[in-house]
């Protein structure tokens, strides 16, 4: 459906599902199975070489879990998806195609804690290496590349700093290098931007945020483009070389534009499984339907919060490319025409010790590390979701000692604003 003639809504309601035909049920049934039986000897051995597309195990492939996938690779502009267990599995399983021990890539040094974390600590002990480079400084992109460079990664509108990326340039910079470029979705969905329209070739998404938008599933999906070429040079022999356990199969030639995901599946979803349970596939599908309808509350109240704030005496700065003065507005009227999110900064002129203390005045702002919700959320980053920062590193990903993170949720704006001024006094 990547040329789909319907509009964003109605693809989240459709979009991958269909009534069941067995039973006739309208909603997606979810399919709590281990396993699926084989129709007889052949069938069995056509699906385990791959030249049959079907279910095998639940570790690789589930019927509710495909329908998400379908859903939002049409929402993305994608040729294919796949669904994992969270977002940091969705980052794993992205590189995982992609690098070969010694190999590395560059990333955004505006990321979540976590992501700077898993890229910067956890994947040295599989041998990959990550660059940060300041996403605000588009020629550093270019200058950190060198000849173990495989991908580039960028958060589209990034977390918890709410700055913009100029996705278009850093695609341009990755397609000269003969290297794909990765962006994570999360803050911004599919609602607000569509990076693979502006040269993204593979975006990743933390379910458990936006998609899911009730805070009550963890997920993760890699959405594959279709459009980058993996065979134009020798960067990426998982995908271009014949692969020993599929008996000298070679998955860009077998699968076309369907290779990444296809590998990613049978290689990566195989041996690594983080797989996606199907009842919280079920949970993702049904707030998915309702994505754009929240999207448009989340932005409108997050405006008036962060205008709130702006004019706020014991505020000292407000980091929200919705607003007039923001240094990203120029870049958030390109990628995100819709709204400038729902996730923002602000620093507290007391510093550290103030935003502990914000964080626990509130009353309608629930104090967790999430965002995404329906329910308006609070945290104060560095001395939680960044703690494991240095202070130096916390400040570069937009989660200085004074800094506090707000998800605006759905609720009524007025009182999320009198909650903020309460706790302020």
């Amino acid at each position: 459906m990547r040329n789909s003639p319907y509009g964003f809504d109605t693809l989240a309601v459709h979009a991958g599902a269909a009534p069941d035909p067995t039973t006739g049920a309208r909603i997606t049934p979810i399919y709590q199975t281990a396993a699926y039986v084989f129709d007889d000897a052949d069938h069995a051995a056509s699906l385990f070489n791959l030249q049959e597309f079907g279910n095998i195990y639940g570790r690789i492939s589930n019927p509710t879990v495909s329908v998400l996938e379908e859903k939002i690779a049409a929402l993305e502009g994608g040729r294919s998806a796949l669904a994992v267990g969270s977002g940091h599995a969705a980052q794993m399983i992205a590189m995982f195609g992609l690098l070969n021990p010694g190999d590395e890539f560059i990333a955004s040094n505006k990321l979540y804690g976590g992501s700077v974390t898993q890229f910067g600590v956890s994947f040295k002990k599989m041998d990959w290496h990550c660059n940060f480079v300041d996403p605000t400084d588009i020629k550093a992109f270019k200058r950190a590349i060198t000849e173990k460079t495989k991908a580039i990664f960028l958060e589209a509108l990034a977390n918890p700093g709410g700055i913009v990326v100029d996705i278009e340039k850093v695609a341009a910079i990755a397609h000269d290098a003969g290297i794909p470029l990765i962006v994570d979705n999360t803050m911004a969905t599919p609602y607000l931007c569509r990076p693979i329209e502006w040269g993204a070739d593979i975006v990743v998404h933390s379910a458990t945020k936006f998609l899911d938008g009730h805070g009550n599933s963890l997920g993760g999906v890699v959405v594959d483009s279709g459009r980058f070429n993996w065979a134009q040079n020798d960067k990426f022999p998982s995908l271009t070389q014949p692969s020993e356990a599929y008996h000298g199969l070679t998955f860009s030639e077998t699968f076309g534009d369907l290779a990444y995901t296809v590998y990613n599946r049978a290689v990566g979803l195989r041996d690594l499984g983080p797989t996606l349970s199907p009842f919280n596939a079920f949970q993702i599908l049904t707030g998915m339907e309702t994505l754009g309808i929240r999207m448009e509350r989340h932005c409108a109240n997050a405006l008036k919060v962060a205008k709130f704030l702006e004019g706020h005496k014991k505020v000292s700065w407000v980091s929200y490319a919705g607003l007039a003065k923001n240094k990203y507005r120029r870049l958030a009227r390109k990628y995100l025409p819709g709204g400038a999110g729902a996730v923002f900064t602000f620093g507290l002129k007391g510093g550290y010790q103030a935003g502990l203390k914000l964080v626990e005045r509130v009353e309608i702002f629930s104090h967790l590390a999430n965002i995404g919700d329906t329910r308006s959320l609070i945290i104060h980053p560095a001395s939680t979701t960044h703690r494991q920062l240095s202070e130096e590193q916390g400040i570069a990903a937009g989660a200085g000692p004074d800094v506090v993170r707000l998800s605006i949720g759905i609720e009524n704006a007025e009182d999320l604003i009198a909650d903020l001024q309460d706790a302020l006094k």
